[in-house]
């Protein structure tokens, strides 16, 4: 049974998905921050320092500066922001969720680059573009929601062009005592406490440990990745395995997996 946030509810994950963060979108970007103890902002810059050292076009080839990027459950544009040390052109991010989107496009108006990242409306497993259009595919802690999570990787595959590289940044489970355990107790009591108190919304809070639980981390999420058609993949572990970055080429023959 796929872990949803309203478990009350017969609607889909994807419509619980969007209804928890529109409920907790005006406080999102402070409870990522202070729940994280603001080690969220380095993971993001980690994650766009990876992007920049691939290499898609061989070792020796210079440092990867794509121009068209795609940033896939943009939510409020944290990770789109972080993107714009790449120096791209264009930047679209997408999400299902207007509460998030509507708190992005301000953030971006008050820093000067709505005119460089558009953010819009778009289902993330059933993305508005064409095959083979952008240089780089990026999501931070976005796949863990999608209903269909090989279906929703492929489509990533699909409008990444030959060459290009995704990198998806996303929660994990640690596997090391004690931090597996002083991690769980935070995870489950903690978090979903302080959750509670701040965004008022008692699931949204409940739904991150339980997803984070049940998502295939590690080598499990390389084999569905790879799945997906991407190549080269590489699993980076963050702070003790509470997070991790994972990495795909889409080479120049790309392969496609069958739903």
């Amino acid at each position: 049974m796929a872990v949803v946030p309203y478990k009350d509810k017969d609607t889909s994950k994807r419509e619980q998905v969007a209804e928890m963060f529109d409920s907790i979108s005006p406080k999102y970007d402070l409870l990522n921050h202070v729940l994280s103890g603001g080690i969220d902002i380095l993971w993001r810059k980690r994650a766009i320092r990876e992007l920049r050292s691939s290499r898609p076009d061989g070792p020796n080839s210079p440092a990867f500066s794509p121009k068209l990027i795609l940033d896939i459950a943009t939510g409020t544009g944290d990770f789109a922001l972080e993107a714009l040390a790449l120096k791209p052109e264009k930047i679209i991010g997408v999400d299902i969720s207007e509460g998030m989107l509507a708190i992005g496009r301000e953030k971006m108006k008050k820093r000067g680059v709505d005119s460089i990242i558009d953010m819009r409306s778009g289902d993330s497993e059933r993305l508005p573009f064409v095959d083979n259009e952008f240089d780089a595919v990026i999501v931070s802690f976005g796949v863990r929601n999608f209903e269909n999570l090989l279906k929703g990787l492929t489509d990533m595959h699909r409008v990444t062009r030959p060459g290009g590289v995704c990198v998806v940044l996303e929660f994990s489970n640690p596997r090391q005592f004690p931090f597996k355990q002083l991690y769980g107790f935070y995870s489950r009591t903690i978090l979903p406490l302080i959750g509670r108190l701040v965004s008022k919304d008692t699931s949204a809070y409940t739904y991150l440990p339980e997803s984070v639980q049940a998502f295939p981390d590690g080598p499990d999420f390389l084999r569905i990745y790879e799945a997906a058609g991407f190549k080269n993949t590489k699993w980076i572990p963050l702070t003790f395995g509470v997070a991790s970055i994972y990495i795909g080429h889409k080479l120049n023959l790309p392969t496609q997996a069958k739903l």
